[in-house]
């Protein structure tokens, strides 16, 4: 049956497959990770904002990434929790598409505000001398203005060609809504919006793949170079880091995404992978930066410990 797009249609999410022993312990848990997650990236987030010393290009791109994780997180877990406890798995159809631009719109932006910490890392390792003039305020604030806009024109053009068709089915084949998914409930040609979604793919992940190359193989041959030991070992820690967070989402998305397009893929495989890139980035992302970068780590600890004393007062 065709439906209107702007109908409050109904459509039914994968089923969890749960037990009902396991209903509240799995509701418990993704309740708690979603708190932690919030926690988290909000801790990075303050810290940041309310430290003077980390007002510095590094940290204000950094910034930007617990939002984009918890837009994330956001737009999956609470859906998702609530689907646990009732077990309902329906959502109507302008929640789905909403959710699937909250999901698509938080890959995206974590791909292009990694691809600018690490232009941002290749500047202060490799051009030094060069860094304040090329990362001065002016320059931050228009990376900051692309990352965004490149993201919202992207995904918003991405879910309004889908939002042209008429759907006749009513069965999400993954755990929550996105753009491959809604498109199989829909019985007319789709060539545009597959092709659009290809290139989107080859835009968005390979641009960022080869930026990370680039500058990743820079700083790599900077750090080889130098004649400074500590220097070298903060390079490499940092610059390993950032990578060990890139590759998660890099290739979990990659591997998602196409899989939906060749039918002999897994579908327990698609869906673990697509849930993974929801969970393991917005839940390492401050863990891995707050831990490992020693400004910020400080800065953390001492902001926890003046909420503390307040608290005593």
């Amino acid at each position: 049956m065709d439906t209107n797009a702007s109908d409050t249609v109904l459509l039914t999410l994968e089923t969890l497959g749960l037990s009902d022993a396991s209903i509240y312990p799995t509701f418990l848990l993704g309740a708690l990770t979603y708190l932690f997650i919030m926690f988290c990236n909000m801790l990075v987030l303050v810290a940041i904002a309310v430290s003077k010393k980390l007002h510095k290009p590094m940290f204000i791109l950094l910034f930007n990434l617990p939002i984009s994780d918890m837009v994330g997180a956001t737009a999956f877990f609470p859906q998702l929790v609530y689907s646990i406890v009732t077990q309902n798995r329906m959502i109507s159809y302008p929640a789905c598409v909403t959710q699937a631009f909250l999901i698509h719109f938080y890959g995206t932006g974590n791909l292009l505000i990694l691809s600018a910490m690490a232009y941002d890392r290749y500047i202060a390792i490799c051009c030094p001398l060069r860094y304040n003039a090329i990362m001065n305020p002016h320059n931050l604030i228009r990376i900051i203005t692309l990352i965004w806009l490149i993201n919202f024109s992207v995904i918003g053009t991405l879910i309004l060609l889908l939002l042209q068709f008429k759907i006749c089915r009513m069965n999400i084949v993954d755990l929550y809504c996105n753009n491959p998914s809604l498109l199989k409930l829909v019985c007319e040609d789709t060539r545009v919006n597959n092709f659009y979604g290809m290139a989107t793919i080859v835009v968005i992940q390979g641009g960022p793949l080869l930026i990370i190359i680039y500058t990743y193989a820079q700083i790599l041959r900077t750090c080889v170079m130098t004649n400074q030991p500590d220097a070298r070992r903060k390079a490499i820690q940092t610059c390993g880091t950032h990578l060990v967070v890139f590759l998660i989402l890099q290739i979990n998305t990659m591997i998602t995404l196409i899989s939906h397009r060749f039918a002999s893929a897994s579908p327990y495989m698609r869906r673990a992978l697509g849930v993974s890139v929801l969970v393991f980035p917005p839940v390492l992302d401050p863990i891995i930066y707050g831990l490992k970068i020693t400004e910020l780590k400080q800065n953390i600890i001492m902001f926890l410990k003046r909420c503390v004393s307040l608290t005593k007062m």
